[in-house]
Formats: structure tokens, sequence, C-alpha cells
């Protein structure tokens, strides 16, 4: 077997490990996507085959390889101000029901991955902010979460390269929201950072020490999980959303069949979630 090549058995081996893991289900036709994701790291940790490095990932006693191996296979790509329409929503529908909350609010981004979309709903904040003045109340707080610490590490340094950002951000909110820093990158301002922090989080696991939102944006994330998986991840959310809270799901994901929690609003674009009392 060369040192790209992975066995049928081995592959199916890993597709439940990973599983298991992370909750991600693989396909059987996604055995590309593995090695792609995996070929870089056998030089990494000295290596000489993908099977050996498949097989000792799985191995308890190999915990940096195992890390390594679940940031490459749920790093997912990313970018600014995803389908537009999320973002609209939130200045046009959502931040205007928040007026008059006496307590702060609350936005839970979940799987962040290198925070664009937890930096992305900061921004709207403060856009909105700037042509309704006083109009939210003054503690407000994104948290974005992810399983993979290698991307929660690039989040919350907040520096991006020209590419990055040119994947779905203006010319306008470059100027107005980034600076210039070291190496031809660019930095988010102090002023949305200062409403965005992050943290590691699996999403199979408890979220009891998030504490309760009023948003949540799930989005693009629940169609890498089995039925049984996305049921108890969607319990999990409705129970840490705030009554009349709302969930924000992909563009082309449903909890129908999967969830009796929440209430389907169509919106014009879009729909979103809004949680049953």
């Amino acid at each position: 077997m060369s040192n790209r090549e992975l066995g049928n058995t081995e592959y199916n081996q890993f597709r439940e490990f990973l599983e298991h893991q992370c909750g991600i289900v693989l396909g059987e036709n996604k055995l590309y996507l593995v090695k792609s994701r995996l070929a870089p790291l056998m030089s990494q940790f000295n290596i000489d085959s993908l099977s050996e490095l498949v097989k000792r990932s799985m191995q308890f006693s190999e915990r940096a390889l195992r890390s390594a191996v679940l940031d490459a296979m749920t790093t997912n790509e990313t970018l600014w101000f995803r389908d537009i329409y999320p973002f609209e929503l939130l200045k046009t529908k959502l931040f205007p029901e928040f007026r008059s909350m006496q307590r702060p609010l609350r936005i839970w981004s979940a799987a962040s991955s290198s925070g664009q979309e937890a930096y992305s709903i900061a921004m709207s904040l403060l856009e909105f902010r700037a042509k309704n003045p006083g109009a939210l109340p003054r503690g407000i707080e994104v948290i974005g979460t992810d399983i993979s610490n290698k991307v929660l590490e690039q989040a919350k340094q907040a520096e991006f390269d020209g590419l990055a950002l040119a994947r779905g951000l203006s010319p306008e909110r470059q100027s107005k929201f980034f600076e210039p820093v070291e190496n031809k990158r660019m930095r988010v301002k102090k002023e949305v950072r200062d409403f965005v922090s992050f943290r590691h989080l699996n999403l199979l696991d408890s979220y009891t020490l998030l504490g309760k939102f009023d948003i949540i944006f799930c989005r693009n994330v629940l169609i890498y999980f089995s039925a049984e998986n996305k049921r108890k991840i969607l319990t999990q959310m409705r129970g840490c959303l705030q009554p009349q809270g709302y969930l924000m799901l992909g563009a082309s994901e449903s909890i129908s069949g999967l969830s009796e929690d929440f209430e389907m609003i169509r919106c014009n674009p879009g729909i979103l979630y809004q949680r049953k009392n």
C-alpha cells in the first residue's frame, strides 16, 4: 500500500471513529476527502503511511495525533456574511424585537470555524446601532464555538489575509471594520472584537456552561450529523434558548421530522425557527 492509500476496512473503521468522536458522518464515497485532509499530517508526525496514521489516531494514547486528525477533518470552509440574508434578518427583524430588553443580548455562533460568522454578527450589531442609537441593550455578547482548537486560535487572533477577506466582505466593510497588521494581513478592529469571544465545544457534549441565548446560528452544520445526533443537538439547543428565542439554520437545512420544539417562520428571504414555550 502506498503512503497515500487507505483500505476500505480501515476507512470504515475511521468513519465509525469520527462519528463517535464528533458526530460527523462520512459517506462511503468520501475516502478522497480523508486522504486530502490527513496526508499532510504524515510528515508532521513522521508517519510513513496513511493507514498507520489513521490506526494510531484511533488509539487513546495518541492524544496529539488524534487532536490534529479531528482538527483536519472538522475544519470547513467559511466566509463573511454567508448568504447575506441571515444578517439582514438580524437588522430588520430580530434586533428590533430586542429593543426594550433589560438584560444582555446573547448570540451563539455554533461551529464558528475561524470566526467569520461570529465577527459578521458583531459587525451587523454595529451597523444596526449606527442607524438606531440606543436601540439595543449595552450588554451584548457573541459566543463562537468550535470543536477545532486550531481554527479557534485563528478566530481569536482575528487576523486574515487578502484571500480570506475577499470571501464575502465588501471593500466598505473591510475599510470600516479592519486595520492593517504585518505581512499584508488585516485584523478585525477592537470595537468588533469586544463583542466576541470563542470557546471550545463539541456539539455532542453538554451546552450547560454556555448559558442561555436569544439567538443561535447553527448554519450548515447539521448536514454533517446522523438523524439521531441532529435530534440530540436540536433538543439541547432548545434547552439553551430563551423563551421565544430564535434558531437560524443553513439555507438548505430543515428540522422537519427531527424536532417539534420550534415554530417555523417564513421570511422574505429565508426561514427562522422560534422556540416554542
